[in-house]
């Protein structure tokens, strides 16, 4: 096995995602399983760097939070208030309140991050 070096350039890059390809199998605690593990270590932080991720508004993260676990209006309410409340929330026609944002990040796990990102909409 040849060592393995820093990803500077797209071509390491590119060369690091067909090197992972191939030791996807590896098996855990194996020379081949420990050089996979660096190498996804500097590909993440390859893309970090290059691809950087724009968190989520408040709404987008609730509504994948409620997707991914099957979370209803209805399981919102003692966070956010009555039906009509949460509606407003998810229709981006009220901004969130700390309580809510506390109560949303402490229950549903939704990142506070994404959370303090709100676009309220008029009209």
């Amino acid at each position: 096995m040849n060592n393995i070096k820093p990803i500077r350039t797209k071509a390491d890059y590119r060369a690091a995602l067909r090197e992972v390809e191939s030791l996807m199998s590896a098996k855990a605690n194996t020379a081949a399983g420990d050089r996979l593990d660096v190498l996804v270590t500097l590909i993440e932080a390859y893309e970090r760097a290059h691809f950087p991720m724009e968190l989520p508004d408040a709404v987008d993260a609730i509504k994948f939070r409620m997707e991914q676990s099957g979370l209803t209006v209805k399981d919102l309410e003692p966070v956010i208030g009555r039906t009509n409340r949460v509606y407003e929330i998810l229709g981006r026609r009220r901004p969130l309140t700390l309580r809510m944002i506390e109560g949303l990040h402490t229950k549903f796990g939704i990142p506070a991050e994404s959370l303090l990102k709100q676009r309220v909409e008029r009209g």
